[in-house]
């Protein structure tokens, strides 16, 4: 649904068959997705996922963790030009970290916002254009899927079982309908899926 500005908001994450975004061991468990996180289809889908994007919404946990990650990768000339172009869009780009405990931004181009999702994403419709990409962070996710408010959603698919981590669609949320956009499958039986909100 994009609105008078002509903004979507969009989510990435990967999930297992059982539907986890991390393993048993806690929220740093990403021992399933390791095989599979830089095959050709999950880094297409990488590129696919910034493609139109002006705004990253993010997580503390997350915007500390890609902040440890993705600058050393847009200096690197020898990584995969799909992840140095991902991590220069991010690093350039305007980053919304919503958290109850951060006091300043942790990098350049960041503001740090307490409040509940669906009014930050209200906010951020209200101006500017360009899609908002909540990058991999289900604690922004989870509140915009209840609120009803996604309008695009990337998926990777792993094809493992974990047996325990934390789900992204929990019981509870509000019945919807999506349509798929794109559909693709590695070598590996990953797949990166693209589904559109049916309104």
């Amino acid at each position: 649904m994009k609105d008078s500005t002509g903004r979507r908001v969009t989510a990435n994450l990967g999930l297992t068959l059982d539907g986890r975004y991390h393993g048993p061991g806690g929220p740093g468990d990403f021992s399933m997705f390791a095989p599979y996180v830089t095959s050709e289809v999950a880094r297409d889908q990488l590129s696919r996922i910034w493609d139109g994007a002006t705004t990253a919404l993010l997580g503390r946990i997350n915007a500390e963790g890609f902040l440890g990650y993705w600058p050393k990768v847009a200096e690197d000339e020898n990584a995969d030009p799909r992840d140095r172009g991902y991590a220069k869009w991010l690093v350039d780009t305007e980053k919304v970290v919503l958290s109850t405990t951060l006091t300043e931004a942790p990098w350049e181009r960041t503001r740090v916002v307490n409040a509940p999702a669906a009014d930050v994403v209200a906010e951020l419709r209200a101006t500017g254009a360009g899609d908002i990409l909540v990058n991999s962070s289900p604690s922004v996710i989870k509140p915009l899927l209840a609120a009803d408010l996604l309008d695009r959603l990337y998926l990777m698919i792993f094809p493992e079982i974990a047996g325990g981590g934390r789900r992204l669609f929990d019981d509870g949320l509000p019945g919807s309908k999506w349509q798929l956009a794109h559909q693709e499958t590695g070598e590996l039986g990953e797949m990166a899926m693209v589904y559109d909100r049916a309104r």
